[in-house]
This record gives C-alpha cells, sequence and structure tokens, in this order.
C-alpha cells in the first residue's frame, strides 16, 4: 500500500500547488524509507496563524501561534486502553490505510520563516513536514542530543530531496 499524504488546505494566505503536494509526497517517501516505516497515512492540513494559535492554546497551554504540530494515533498512556477493531468481514480492513496521525502546519509562519532564513517556502514548508513526520514516529527534542538526532535526519532528508539551503 505504501504511505499516504491525505492533505487539506483551511487557510486562504498561499495556494497549495500540485508541485508543492508532489514534493510532500517525495519527502514522506524518503522520511519513511529511513525510519523503516512503509505503509501508512499522514493528515496535512494547512492553517494560519490565528488557527494553529487556537490548536496550540488548546491542546498544548501555549497561548501563541508555532509552525507546525504534531498528534501521533499512536501515543498512548498508561490508563489509556488500546482499541481492537474487529473487522465485520474477514479482509474489510485490509485497503484501510494504517494513520500514523495528523501534521498541521502555519503557512503564514511558514512564509515569514522562509524569509528570515532566506530560502524557498517550499523547502520551509517541507522542512516543517519532515519535522512534523518525526514527532510522529516519537522522536522528540527536549534535550540537545535529542534536538540534534532529529534535525540531522531532517536535513538528510531533505538534501536527498534536493532542498538544501
Amino acid at each position: 500500500m505504501g504511505l499516504q499524504l491525505a492533505w487539506n488546505n483551511e487557510q486562504n494566505d498561499m495556494v497549495i500547488s500540485e508541485s508543492l503536494i508532489s514534493l510532500l509526497n517525495t519527502l514522506l517517501d524518503e522520511a519513511g524509507k529511513m525510519e523503516g516505516v512503509t505503509d501508512g497515512e499522514v493528515a496535512l492540513t494547512f492553517v494560519n496563524d490565528e488557527q494553529i494559535h487556537e490548536l496550540n492554546r488548546d491542546y498544548r497551554g501555549i497561548d501563541r501561534p508555532t509552525d507546525v504540530l504534531s498528534f501521533a494515533m499512536k501515543e498512548t498512556l498508561d490508563e489509556e486502553l488500546e482499541i481492537i477493531y474487529e473487522p465485520i468481514e474477514e479482509n474489510s480492513l485490509e485497503d484501510v490505510p494504517d494513520v500514523l496521525g495528523d501534521i498541521i502546519i502555519s503557512v503564514q509562519t511558514a512564509q515569514a520563516q522562509s524569509e528570515e532564513y532566506g530560502h524557498s517556502i517550499e523547502r520551509e514548508i517541507g522542512f516543517l513536514f519532515v519535522h512534523g513526520f518525526l514527532h510522529l514516529l516519537g522522536y522528540d527534542h527536549q534535550d540537545e542530543a535529542s534536538e540534534a538526532e532529529m534535525m540531522g535526519k531532517q536535513e538528510a532528508v531533505l538534501t536527498q530531496a534536493g532542498l538544501t539551503r
């Protein structure tokens, strides 16, 4: 089945081109190969600063906009019960992809950061997308060592896809 990208544009600041979606699919494939993830679906939503600010406040308790948020479907807390799906018919869930999670990117912040860092909006959105994907897989950057590991992986995927600074 392979890795699949489902996307939605909920902002009006930038038209999302087919070439950008093609690039993000390439990045998803490259990051998946690097991490040994060959199947699953990633849901990507493009929003503005106001929308991501609300999500950041409501879900993380941080009252400001941010560039990217990730919500992994595989995260479970000790007190959560695991949901087990039983197919109604044999093989009825065969074609349903395993949802890895949601990535939300603020296009407004991505545009500002691309200008600040002096690279293209495509590179910035690509960077944020790979960053979000790695969070879905459980990577974090709480300390210098984990941040260096995550940054190295992000840069390797971007370089493989030709998105250098």
